[in-house]
């Protein structure tokens, strides 16, 4: 039966960024599907939301029969979709010459390939309802160039021009598409990969002299997909602190300040 409550899709939900944009939809009254390939830790994540309007999914974005059967099992359930947010990514930190073939793919196939597949998935489900909004999670990787970087960064340039692809036409029939590039953000997976010292050269390179937080990333969705954001269409926000529009020489400015 189709509900008056709006309903966001959010992939990659089990964790992290994912889980904080859930978070916010459900604090601002949406029913949230989660999609998740992490049968354990969504489980868990579901568990801890128990009592609020979900529904946890499990299924990888990669592969297209997985994506269309959780759409369909999530339209069955709550009758409507408007909003997807496809966050779902993952990472291979190598140089260049060492990334493998399936590792390439792989990334490709998540990042790339998975917004691709859920979007078109989705659409025809928010256009029974008069449209919807889609918002992707790229990341600043697609716009500077970093090391180790040579898949994810790619993958990322890639979804922003995809994000600017989908909104053109899909704009014409009523979904907005829009874009989320942020910076580094405190999260378990950046725990994991980024040592002192890379924090320490991050800091220096961002203005605000600091990491974001998940929930500021999940507050830069939320807006793009409210009422308030109604004429935003094929946009990249970066949420990064300024690290995009930064040069070099801000510890020495810190200095003389």
């Amino acid at each position: 039966m189709q509900t008056k409550q709006k309903i966001a899709v959010v992939t990659g939900a089990a964790r992290g960024i994912g889980l904080a944009i859930t978070q916010k939809f459900l604090a601002d009254g949406y029913g949230v599907a989660l999609i998740d390939r992490d049968v354990e830790t969504l489980a868990q994540t579901a568990a801890t939301l128990n009592g609020q309007p979900i529904l946890a999914v499990e299924g990888d974005v990669s592969v297209p029969q997985q994506v269309q059967a959780s759409i369909e099992r999530i339209a069955a359930h709550f009758g409507r979709i408007d909003v997807l947010v496809n966050n779902a990514g993952v990472a291979v930190f190598k140089p260049a010459l060492e990334v493998t073939f399936a590792e390439w793919a792989e990334v490709m196939a998540t990042n790339l390939n998975g917004p691709f597949f859920c979007t078109q998935a989705c659409v025809p489900v928010m256009l029974e309802t008069g449209g919807g909004s889609v918002v992707n999670i790229a990341s600043i990787s697609g716009v500077r160039a970093s090391t180790l970087r040579i898949a994810y960064g790619t993958s990322k340039a890639a979804l922003m021009h995809l994000t600017k692809q989908q909104a053109v036409e899909y704009g014409n029939v009523g979904v907005r598409v829009n874009c989320v590039a942020p910076g580094p953000v405190d999260t378990a997976m950046a725990a994991q990969v980024h040592s002192a010292d890379i924090r320490t050269s991050y800091h220096d390179a961002i203005p605000l002299a600091r990491y974001g937080t998940v929930e500021e990333i999940a507050n830069a969705v939320a807006f793009l997909c409210s009422e308030a954001a109604s004429f935003i269409n094929g946009q990249i926000l970066a949420v990064d602190g300024g690290f995009d529009a930064a040069g070099v020489g801000l510890p020495s400015l810190r200095g003389k300040a």
